[in-house]
C-alpha cells in the first residue's frame, strides 16, 4: 500500500493521518476535506467560543511543528466513489486513485429551513451565531440535547431571554436515562432558563426575521433568534453510486470512522480511526474503550462513560444531585456498566478506569 486518500478533514480524518504515520506508514497521504479550514476543535463551538472565551486561533488541533507528510485539498467536497478501483471523485472534477481509503465525511446539522433559524456543527456556523449573540432578546433553541442545552447556557451568560423546547418528555433520556436526564436538565431552570419539555414544535413565524416558534399545544414564543439542535445527518450521500456506507467499506482497503458511521462522540472520532487504520493495514488494532463524552453546561461540568441500556439500574455514590454535584454508577447484571459525574471530575476518572478494565458492550 503506496498512497492512502482520507476523504473529510476534521479531527477524524486528522486522527486517521497521524495513526497511519504512528503505525509506520510511510507512503501518500491525501486528505481530502469540504470546508477550507485545516481540522479544529468543535466542542468548544457551543461553550466558550460563543462567549467569546475562546479564539478561532485556539480551535486549532494542528499543531506548529507536526510534520504529518499529508497533501490536505481543502474546500473540495467527494461526489462519488468507486470502491472496487478505489477512486474518489471530486466537485472539482478531479479523481483520486488511491491503495486504501478511509472514509471519514462526518456528518452535518439537521436543518430547520426558515430565515434566522441557526444550526450550529461547523465553525462557519459558531462564527454567524456568535455575530447573532452579540445583541441580546429572546432566544428559543429548538431540542434539548448537549448541543441545544450548551447553547442555551452560552446564550444566557451573553444576557439573553433562553427558552429551551424539547420534544421527548425528558431531555437526554436518550443518552443518561430517564431519571438522570431529568436530573441533569433541571440546570436550566437553576439559572432562569424555561425548559418546555413533550411539546414538538408546529412552525415558525416571520417574513424579513423570525418572529416567533409555535408549539402543538397552541403555545407560541416571541423570537429574536432560533437556534436548532435536533440531531446530525452523516454525510454519506456521496457514497450512494458504491451503494452506500455499508458497501462502500465491504471491499477491502475501504475503511470508516468517525461521525458518518452513526458515533456522535468526539472521543470515538479521536480514538477510532487508529482502529480503523489498522485494518487497513492489517496490523494489530488498539484496545477499545467504553465511549466518553462530556458538557458544560451553566458553570457545571458533565461527564459520561460507558454504554447506558433501558434496564441498567442507577445508583448514586457520592455527593447530592440537588447540589447538581454527584457521581452516580449505572450497573447491569450487578456489574458497573456507565458512570455519570456532575462537577467530580477525580472521581470519575477512578470510575471511568474501572470500566476500561471491564469487559463492555458494544
Amino acid at each position: 500500500m503506496d498512497k492512502v486518500a482520507i476523504v473529510g478533514a476534521s479531527l477524524a480524518g486528522l486522527a486517521a493521518v497521524r495513526a497511519l504515520r504512528r503505525q509506520s506508514f510511510a507512503g501518500e497521504i491525501v486528505v481530502v476535506g469540504a470546508e477550507p479550514h485545516l481540522p479544529y476543535d468543535r466542542p468548544p463551538l457551543s461553550k466558550d467560543f460563543l462567549t467569546g472565551a475562546v479564539t478561532v486561533t485556539d480551535l486549532a488541533l494542528t499543531h506548529d511543528g507536526e510534520d504529518l507528510g499529508a497533501d490536505w485539498r481543502l474546500g473540495v467536497t467527494a461526489t462519488g466513489f468507486d470502491p472496487r478501483t478505489r477512486a474518489v471523485h471530486l466537485d472539482t472534477g478531479e479523481v483520486i486513485r488511491a491503495d486504501g481509503v478511509v472514509i471519514a465525511t462526518g456528518a452535518r446539522a439537521r436543518p430547520i429551513e426558515h430565515l434566522g433559524v441557526h444550526t450550529l456543527r461547523t465553525l462557519d456556523d459558531a462564527l454567524a451565531l456568535r455575530e447573532a449573540l452579540k445583541q441580546t432578546g429572546r432566544l428559543v433553541v429548538i431540542g434539548a440535547g448537549f448541543i441545544g442545552a450548551e447553547v442555551a447556557s452560552s446564550a444566557r451568560k451573553l444576557g439573553w431571554d433562553v427558552t429551551v423546547v424539547e420534544s421527548l418528555p425528558t431531555p437526554l433520556a436518550g443518552q443518561l436515562g430517564t431519571e438522570m436526564g431529568e436530573i441533569v436538565s433541571r440546570l436550566h431552570g437553576d439559572h432562569g432558563v424555561r425548559l418546555l419539555t413533550g411539546l414538538p414544535v408546529t412552525g415558525l413565524t416571520g417574513t424579513d426575521r423570525i418572529e416567533a416558534v409555535e408549539l402543538a399545544d397552541g403555545t407560541r414564543l416571541p423570537a429574536d433568534l432560533v437556534v436548532a439542535g435536533i440531531g446530525a445527518i452523516p454525510n454519506v450521500e456521496w457514497l450512494e453510486s458504491a451503494g452506500g456506507l455499508a458497501a462502500a467499506t465491504s471491499v477491502p482497503g475501504v475503511v470508516a470512522t468517525g461521525d458518518c458511521t452513526g458515533s456522535q462522540h468526539w472521543t470515538f472520532a479521536l480514538e477510532h480511526p487508529a482502529t480503523a487504520v489498522a485494518e487497513l493495514l492489517g496490523t494489530d488494532p488498539p484496545v477499545t474503550k467504553p465511549p466518553y463524552f462530556w458538557s458544560d453546561q451553566y458553570g457545571v461540568m458533565i461527564q459520561f462513560a460507558g454504554h447506558h441500556a433501558p434496564g441498567d439500574t442507577v445508583r448514586i455514590v457520592e455527593g447530592d444531585p440537588e447540589r447538581r454535584s454527584f457521581l452516580a454508577v449505572y450497573e447491569r447484571d450487578g456489574q458497573p456498566s456507565a458512570v455519570l459525574g456532575l462537577n467530580q471530575p477525580k472521581l470519575f476518572t477512578r470510575w471511568r478506569r474501572q470500566l476500561r478494565s471491564a469487559p463492555q458492550e458494544a
